[in-house]
């Protein structure tokens, strides 16, 4: 995604977490979208709520971490399959292993043990 891109998209987003409280289950559209389009960015790594400075200070991207916090509001509770034998979680996000294959793990180059826990848009 280039910087324009970047640059509407957190516009977008800062405008949607002003009104966060009108943002529901319900929401489409130009809010939906963008916030998805971040938490996918999140996902593959290409952007990071927080970033490591030359300096060695951490500078935190809010309108990321409002992306976040946003997609709370547009997810309802569901039970999500894969715990341990037939346990199940109550939780907004799915696991980022949800639909995977053999190919994709290869792909990703990374072991997932049993009952390691990471959610969709966290990069590993």
């Amino acid at each position: 995604m280039s910087m324009p891109d970047l640059a509407s998209l957190e516009k977008t987003i800062e405008k949607a977490f002003e009104e966060r409280d009108t943002i529901s289950t319900a929401t489409r559209g130009e809010t939906r979208d963008a916030i998805q389009s971040a938490l996918d960015l999140l996902d593959r790594g290409a952007v990071r709520v927080a970033e490591r400075q030359d300096d060695g200070k951490w500078h935190v991207n809010q309108w990321l971490k409002k992306a976040v916090l946003l997609s709370f509001r547009l997810n309802p509770m569901e039970i999500i399959k894969g715990g341990p034998g037939q346990a199940v979680w109550w939780d907004k996000v799915p696991s980022k292993f949800d639909g995977w294959s053999a190919v994709d793990f290869e792909k990703a180059g990374f072991r997932a043990v049993p009952s390691s826990v990471v959610r969709r848009s966290a990069y590993v």
